[in-house]
């Protein structure tokens, strides 16, 4: 059975934070990556993502982001294949689509 990851895009993400939404960020790209931009998820690189996996919230929304969204959805694939999480989406996009929509 192959699960279906949720996305979400850079707009309804930006509504999210906006409001303060209980949403909690990962940033699953490398560590030199996140230092150069980032939008405050907690650094969580794809190769050790499930080794912490006791700091990914079980009970609110966790979105997970990459440079692109093909890293975060791998990580949302593994997640979800080996723990029961229902609660993981992808940024479309990731962090290049946030680029975009919010130029530095």
């Amino acid at each position: 059975m192959e699960s279906t990851v949720k996305n979400i895009t850079t707009a309804a993400l930006t509504r999210l934070v906006k409001e303060h939404a209980a949403i909690q960020l990962i940033d699953v790209r490398e560590e030199y990556e996140h230092h150069e931009f980032n939008i405050g998820g907690l650094l969580l690189p794809l190769d050790s993502i499930a080794q912490n996996i006791d700091l990914i919230e079980k009970e609110k929304p966790v979105i997970l982001y990459c440079s692109k969204g093909v890293r975060s959805q791998i990580a949302i694939q593994r997640l979800e294949q080996k723990y029961p999480f229902s609660n993981l989406i992808n940024l479309e996009g990731g962090m290049e689509s946030w680029k975009k929509e919010f130029p530095c």
